[in-house]
């Protein structure tokens, strides 16, 4: 049986195979009712499985393919901090890397919190605009064919 910590960091290792598999069933499943994810200064947070899965579906939904690059990823107590990048391809053919910092607390196998630090510049500088009027329209707006 591992520690505390392997545990916690086979948590947050799942929850990324379900994200980028877009599984958000799955995704949903592994917040607590009262979780909360942010992507800190850009927009205000979600609370709870359901609305963490409709953020991450709004913007992650319309990429075409998602690619993981994990690195340095760290345990303490509750705490897993993860240092990675995502590689966002759109059907339109442009490529994001998108490198960032999550910082998650996992108490009773849930996820409980989640902070996302970015540089929203680069996906903003670096996205096709249609993504960027969708993702401003809450999912209403045209994706093109």
């Amino acid at each position: 049986m591992g520690t505390r910590e392997d545990n916690n960091k086979s948590i947050v290792a799942a929850h990324w195979d379900s994200m980028y598999a877009k599984d958000w069933s799955a995704v949903e499943a592994r917040f607590a009712d009262d979780a909360e994810y942010m992507d800190v200064g850009a927009v205000p947070p979600v609370h709870g499985g359901a609305a963490i899965a409709d953020r991450l579906r709004l913007g992650l939904g319309p990429t075409a393919k998602m690619v993981h690059r994990p690195g340095v990823v760290l345990a303490e107590g509750d705490v897993v901090i993860t240092e990675h990048a995502e590689e966002w391809h759109f059907h339109t053919g442009e490529v994001i890397v998108h490198p960032f910092t999550s910082v998650m607390e996992v108490r009773d196998g849930l996820i409980r919190r989640w902070h996302d630090y970015s540089h929203l510049g680069n996906l903003l500088d670096n996205a096709p605009q249609w993504w960027i009027a969708y993702i401003m329209s809450g999912g209403t707006a045209e994706i093109p064919k």
